[in-house]
């Protein structure tokens, strides 16, 4: 990728910025909150998590080809993902707030004094959350909340909720769905984090009788499926980042070397067809980018960032797997965690076969998956 001078000096200061974090891999499982606290703090300082806001909301109003830059760097050394308080609820509060609403928590966001955990899916509708339960009931001029979600990554250790509820009859679908801000902390929200096989814990939340105050529904009630279209878009483009792609390949390629496997002309042909999977990865990303830099709706373009990343990412972990036969079972720092840490890559953030669906109906005009969104 060609970049002007004044992107490729921001670049280089990312990459003098990300010197000191390079341990910072390792922290990528829930108990490195400490860590990756200190790193968005530093980030904060920069005013980085805000570098793509717009001027008035205290962002630094720099283009979305910058914003990708940084979260790329920082994705190529595993360092971090960006925060969903940053990716999507942020974005979000900035497209549909009001005045108020911005002033109440951008500055907090942008601080990293708060983080948010996205309270999307439930246990019987998480490709489908146009079928989800949970319902938020308008009572004396505050919501009340009662059911469950799950899935939701590091929900036990963030502040607020960025919850999607039913505030319509129900059977009303994607027309019956509101967004609210829940405190974490709230009488009646029960938080249960549950490991995975990478070491990241995902958590159960149950929520019983919760008092929401009314402001903090964020959009018109029952409106929040047209804002999800957008929020859904911006997760599956900074949450899957083609950086990591190319590192992981890099990796697998210097094991190769140190096995003395490079001589073998099988293992360079499966790493030459991977490499064609990370240069996809690349310029999928891009194209999202474009999108975004000329304001089109980039839902397709996002949906098909991640359905590339996630192919792209497991077939690398899996063919590095079959190269170092059982024996890699025991480097659990390298490529075994490697490959246990892209064992989700296809579920989170929407399933392989619901960014079909979306690729499907918004880009090809096919009839895609009744799920799409």
């Amino acid at each position: 990728m060609e970049l002007d001078e004044k992107t490729q000096a921001f670049r280089d200061d990312v990459r003098s910025f990300l010197a000191p974090y390079a341990h910072l891999h390792k922290h990528l499982v829930s108990d490195g909150e400490r860590e990756l606290t200190a790193f968005y703090k530093a980030m904060a300082a920069r005013n980085w998590l805000a570098l793509a806001w717009p001027e008035e909301v205290g962002g630094l109003a720099r283009p979305p080809i910058e914003e990708y830059v940084l979260w790329n760097e920082i994705a190529y050394r595993r360092a971090a993902r960006i925060p969903l308080s940053i990716g999507v609820v942020a974005k979000t509060i900035i497209r549909y707030g009001t005045v108020e609403q911005k002033a109440a928590w951008l500055d907090r966001i942008r601080r990293y004094d708060i983080t948010f955990a996205l309270a999307y899916s439930e246990p019987e509708a998480g490709s489908d959350l146009t079928g989800l339960r949970c319902t938020a009931e308008l009572r004396d001029g505050h919501y009340v909340v009662n059911g469950n979600k799950c899935w939701n990554s590091r929900a036990h250790h963030c502040d607020y909720l960025w919850l999607l509820c039913r505030t319509g009859p129900a059977g009303s679908r994607s027309a019956g769905l509101s967004l609210l801000i829940v405190d974490t902390k709230a009488p009646g929200v029960k938080i249960r984090p549950i490991r995975l096989m990478d070491g990241n814990h995902f958590t159960e939340i149950f929520f019983d009788e919760v008092v929401v105050p009314a402001d903090c529904r964020v959009g018109p009630e029952n409106g929040a499926w047209a804002m999800m279209a957008a929020s859904l878009a911006d997760e599956r483009h900074v949450q899957f980042l083609c950086g990591r792609v190319r590192r992981d390949h890099e990796d697998v390629r210097e094991w190769v070397r140190a096995n003395g496997l490079a001589g073998d002309p099988l293992v360079r042909r499966r790493l030459d067809e991977l490499y064609l999977d990370v240069l996809e990865a690349e310029v999928q990303s891009l194209r999202v980018v474009e999108a975004v830099e000329r304001g089109w709706a980039a839902s397709a373009e996002a949906a098909a960032n991640k359905l590339v990343h996630a192919r792209a990412i497991q077939n690398i972990a899996r063919a590095a797997m079959e190269l170092g036969g059982p024996g890699i079972l025991l480097d659990e720092e390298g490529i075994e965690l490697l490959w246990r840490q892209t064992m989700t890559e296809s579920i989170g953030g929407g399933t392989t076969e619901v960014m079909t669906g979306i690729v499907a109906k918004n880009r090809l005009g096919l009839g895609g998956s009744r799920r799409a969104a």
